[in-house]
């Protein structure tokens, strides 16, 4: 049975068609605006007309749709139904009898990634076409002038599916790659390749890191199934890493296709030296909290010793993001985190202008621009070169010159915009509105003897990307989020005019790009957003003055000589083996436990000594939830005693409490030195009336007070079981007590993060994320400060003490760093002559030595230090009643 009008439908069908097929010479044919189009004929209902018609296109027209992946039509008798489904049925019954064949043995032993096809095919290793290229030619600028080649390892995938690939040809490839060109290649199967890469990769991470929330159905069927194969490829890499691994190597990990790496290799190789840098930009804290893996992405980067940025805004955001989305203490060097610090720095990477001039230099690429100097005689060229996608902004651009030539007739027929598209995966709908302006402005503005836009969707061979380089009178960069675009660099570099072309041409780029840091105020800075003024930046540059032009392009140039790939690579080494020494002195593992012999001969030795230790956590266990100290008071009391009995000896207590409440706990000790909330308050040592000296300005510690807790109040009201407690210098949000401690953390990091963005330059206040809480305190003063003036109070024999020559600092937190690093320096400086720097417990930290035992072990060196002076002083200065009780 026939459909009826069978004809006369393809007839309309085929004069419908014919706007989405190219013509031969004519290029607009190739820029189409409307959607699919599939052109299906079914020949014995085709008049012979039509067959010739048909065949005359099958031979000349080019078709720009793929082929339809659709089915067949249906049939058109509904009897044909019950024939298909019998054939169905006949196909299935035959492939389930041929599997029935192979028994579970062979099942399970055959080896499902050969393919017996390859195993006598020939093969050989090729320059990789994609992939980081500023990345290779930074690293080979190092290594052509340090001779390093041969001492650097890559570890990378080959780029191409491997389940065919027997064992043997993999091995091949493996052993070829390793020992001729350094390399270590990492096998994952293919499903977790393109689920890593094309899923995850290009359609969460990409989009998120480019201020592009994807919120489609699409991006969230990969968010939720393709994380299993980005992690699974990430550990891939991790295992390869850790199995080639060294001792004494550098581990360095790039890009954000690979976040999870660091982390998973701190976690076998902990005191590996281990590096990131991530070549994109990074978003903003409210945009990345968007990601469902964010906290497990986080962790993953902060495995490294030292992660780095294009520029400093990249490096804030993530600082930010760290402090809201983890609640860790985050400063300008870097995350603070519970067991150790991760330094973060900013460094624009640059392009290798040797290797650079190498190519330009060949006769090919002077060929070229020979070509087009003359085929472009006489015309104001405009070039741009970007990969087609909604982050790169060749839509904005286009619109931008469109605009452009509606405003400036004049131009239309003295300018030619050279756009090159290079390809992104799944851009039809994109490529589809990009054709459509190219071919709006084509029949507005062009004519016989001027086509003002040349849009091509491919990459140029190299030779031929230099030479557009070279004879461009602008480069227009219109990212609506970049990294760092190298483009422009390389524009810079062409411009010189040294093999012919132009040159001092300007450069138009967009402000959200690392590259915009970089050229200082050297270009013209656009909003990709603000097409009018992107039309106004096109005209100025074309009608800039050759002397302001040469005086931009020569400050241009000067940054891109200097600010190379090299320097850059050698400038992240440099930096990450100065983290790792760092991370390593402080390191647990590497401080070494007291030496109380050494120290009790010191003490011996000296004639006037100073101690300064921390109450909370060193000389007593921490509080409970009601506040009341733990352990053993009545030994604390009768060892500090038995020191001060000692006249050589000057004992401080330093703390984060209130002065009344150190007052409360010691008041069976009046001689006492106390230092109260972290340093704003010292009680001097002997003085008995209480009388206590502070370090701030009380009126504008008040000031500050009341300005923060209205922000911690708007927390407070959202967080069930949240508190202020307030100090006399300082304030903490407590929020140990809520039920939902993630949600807890999350308002903690946010608050902290927002007291420090909008309070800490103009009232000199930092708020630090602690163990269910959050401290705003004073950022200028602190318990180093406090210590320094007790030291020079002492040297200076205002009470009639002489200066020390015993220091002992004790301490348990990271609060306590500040002064064990001052006193470090007093012993390294010789102004004390023995100084002890001891953290109790087993964290990374400055402090020279540890004691595991806690505040048990510090008690009893204290005792046997009191020991010690007993011995040595009469037996009437022990003749003294001493409390037995220690009030609560």
């Amino acid at each position: 049975m026939t459909p009826l009008g069978v004809t006369e439908d393809f007839n309309l069908a085929k004069s419908e068609l014919q706007r989405h097929i190219a013509r031969p010479g004519d290029p607009r044919s190739l820029l189409r605006s409307d959607t699919h189009a599939e052109w299906q004929v079914n020949e014995a209902s085709v008049p012979d007309s039509a067959h010739a018609d048909q065949h005359f296109r099958g031979r000349q027209a080019i078709f720009n749709q793929p082929r339809s992946r659709a089915g067949p039509l249906p049939s058109a008798s509904i009897q044909d139904f019950a024939k298909e489904y019998e054939e169905l049925k006949e196909r299935k019954a035959r492939a389930l009898r041929k599997s029935s064949k192979l028994s579970p043995n062979s099942l399970k032993n055959r080896a499902p990634s050969s393919d017996g096809g390859f195993e006598d095919k020939s093969w050989t290793v090729e320059p990789a076409i994609h992939g980081n290229g500023g990345l290779v030619n930074a690293i080979r600028q190092v290594t052509d002038v340090d001779g390093l080649e041969s001492g650097i390892t890559w570890i990378g995938t080959l780029g191409m599916p491997t389940d065919a690939l027997s064992d043997s040809i993999k091995e091949g490839i493996h052993d070829t790659l390793l020992n001729e060109y350094q390399s270590e290649v990492v096998y994952c199967t293919d499903k977790d390749i393109d689920g890593h890469y094309s899923h995850y990769c290009k359609t969460i991470l990409w989009p998120i890191f480019h201020y592009q929330v994807p919120d489609h159905p699409k991006s969230k069927a990969y968010a939720d199934h393709s994380w299993e194969f980005y992690r699974n490829v990430n550990q891939a890499f991790a295992d390869q890493a850790i199995s080639s691994y060294k001792k004494g190597d550098t581990i360095w990990v790039h890009d954000y296709h690979l976040l999870l790496v660091p982390g998973m290799i701190r976690e076998k190789l902990p005191e590996a030296k281990i590096g990131f840098f991530l070549h994109t930009a990074f978003p903003s804290s409210e945009v990345f909290r968007c990601l469902s893996t964010r906290k497990e992405l986080l962790e993953g980067m902060l495995g490294a010793n030292l992660i780095g940025f294009q520029c400093d805004e990249y490096s804030s955001h993530f600082l930010q993001t760290c402090s809201r989305l983890l609640a860790v203490e985050t400063t300008a060097e870097g995350v603070q985190l519970e067991d150790h610090f991760v330094n973060v720095t900013s460094e624009p990477i640059g392009i290798n202008p040797p290797l650079f001039e190498d190519v330009r230099q060949t006769d090919e690429v002077k060929e070229m621009i020979g070509l087009y100097s003359q085929k472009y005689k006489d015309k104001l060229v405009i070039v741009g070169r970007d990969k087609l996608d909604h982050v790169h902004g060749v839509r904005q651009k286009l619109l931008a010159y469109e605009l452009f030539l509606n405003r400036n007739p004049e131009y239309r027929e003295k300018v030619c915009m050279i756009q090159v598209a290079t390809s992104a995966s799944e851009q039809a709908e994109l490529l589809s509105t990009v054709s459509d302006i190219c071919t709006r402005i084509d029949s507005v503005h062009a004519t016989l003897n001027h086509q003002p836009l040349l849009f091509l969707a491919q990459d140029l061979p190299f030779a031929q990307y230099l030479a557009m380089l070279s004879i461009a009178d602008l480069l227009m960069i219109s990212a609506l989020r970049d990294g760092m675009n190298l483009t422009a660099h390389e524009y810079i570099h062409c411009q010189d005019g040294k093999y012919g072309g132009k040159q001092h041409g300007p450069l138009v780029l967009s402000e959200f790009t690392g590259s915009a840091v970089v050229f200082e105020d050297k270009h013209i800075s656009i909003n990709p957003w603000d097409f009018s003024g992107i039309a106004d930046a096109i005209k100025q540059g074309l009608d800039m003055s050759a002397e302001e032009k040469a005086v931009r392009w020569t400050r241009l140039q000067e940054i891109v000589s200097t600010r190379t790939g090299g320097s850059w690579a050698t400038k992240i080494g440099e930096r990450l083996d100065k983290a790792y020494d760092e991370h390593h002195q402080r390191a647990s593992a590497a401080v070494p436990r007291l030496n109380i012999s050494q120290l009790a001969d010191k003490y011996k030795d000296a004639q006037n000594r100073l101690f300064i230790i921390d109450f909370e956590g060193t000389l007593a266990p921490h509080r409970t939830a009601t506040g009341i100290p733990l352990g053993s008071p009545a030994r604390v009391v009768e060892a500090l005693n038995d020191l001060m009995a000692d006249p050589r000896n000057i004992f401080y207590i330093m703390s984060g409490r209130t002065p009344d409440e150190l007052e409360n706990h010691f008041r069976t000790l009046p001689k006492v030195g106390l230092i109260a909330e972290n340093g704003c308050f010292v009680r001097e040592f002997g003085v008995q009336n209480n009388k206590w000296t502070p370090f701030v300005d009380m009126k504008e510690v008040n000031n500050w007070k009341a300005e923060v807790r209205g922000i911690l109040e708007y927390y407070k009201e959202r967080l069930e079981g949240s508190y202020i407690e307030e100090r006399n210098c300082s304030l903490l949000f407590r929020y140990e007590k809520s039920k939902d401690q993630e949600a807890a953390m999350r308002q903690a990091g946010e608050s902290a993060d927002q007291i420090n963005g909008s309070c800490k330059d103009s009232m000199h206040i930092h708020a630090v994320p602690i163990k269910g809480a959050v401290l705003i305190e004073q950022e200028d003063f602190s318990k180093g400060t406090a210590a320094k003036h007790v030291y020079e109070a002492l040297c200076q024999n205002s009470k009639g003490l002489s200066a020390p020559d015993f220091m002992m600092i004790a301490g348990d937190d990271r609060e306590d760093e500040v002064i064990y690093q001052w006193a470090n320096e007093l012993g390294k400086e010789e102004k004390v002559k023995d100084v002890f720097t001891v953290t109790v417990g087993k964290r990374n930290t400055l402090a020279q030595a540890t004691l595991t035992q806690g505040s048990t072990g510090l008690l009893t060196v204290l005792q046997k230090l009191a020991r010690i002076s007993a011995d040595q002083l009469p037996k009437d200065y022990f003749n003294l009643p001493r409390s037995s009780t220690f009030p609560s």
